[in-house]
């Protein structure tokens, strides 16, 4: 996790997630590395699951296939995924299959960095700008954007961009 994230995900809950009835929330690439989401999503009463390709910390599904998630189609409230779209090589495939597992009305956040170094985790194939943000979300997935942008807060050495979105009939 960068250092940025976890600020970020705050951020985006208080601003376009905070929901009194709470919901549904998957964590796609969950795995705690130097933190996780979960004790955010936690305080505001979601319900919240990761999953990650690989077991471990944080980890409550482990999904066999990064482009299949073993979740019937619709099936959250929101779909959240920080520092995950760097390491996946076909990120658009990946995208869709968030927006799958997504309710009508649901929304959908995307943090990703535009600036840091090489990690590979096992690969590091992509950094993200604006503009890509918004042509995921908006062009290639067909959702409404409430958010695509650099993210508010800023780390030392990490920079993320942030997109949220609605996913609509």
């Amino acid at each position: 996790m960068h250092t940025s994230s976890i600020p970020n995900m705050r951020w985006v809950i208080q601003n376009h997630l905070l929901d009194p009835g709470g919901g549904k929330v998957l964590d796609v690439g969950s795995r705690d590395v130097n933190g996780s989401y979960r004790e955010l999503f936690k305080s505001w009463r979601y319900d919240y699951t990761g999953i990650d390709t690989e077991n471990g910390p944080n980890v409550d599904v482990v999904a066999e296939n990064p482009y299949r998630f073993p979740f019937p189609s619709e099936h959250f409230d929101f779909v959240v995924s920080g520092q995950t779209i760097e390491h996946v090589p076909a990120f658009w495939k990946w995208a869709e299959e968030l927006k799958r597992v997504l309710k009508i009305g649901g929304k959908l956040v995307i943090i990703g960095p535009w600036k840091f170094g090489v990690h590979r985790f096992p690969v590091d194939c992509w950094r993200v700008l604006p503009d890509g943000m918004r042509s995921l979300l908006g062009d290639h997935l067909g959702m409404k954007i409430l958010y695509a942008d650099f993210g508010p807060e800023k780390g030392e050495e990490d920079c993320d961009v942030v997109g949220v979105a609605v996913k609509e009939e």
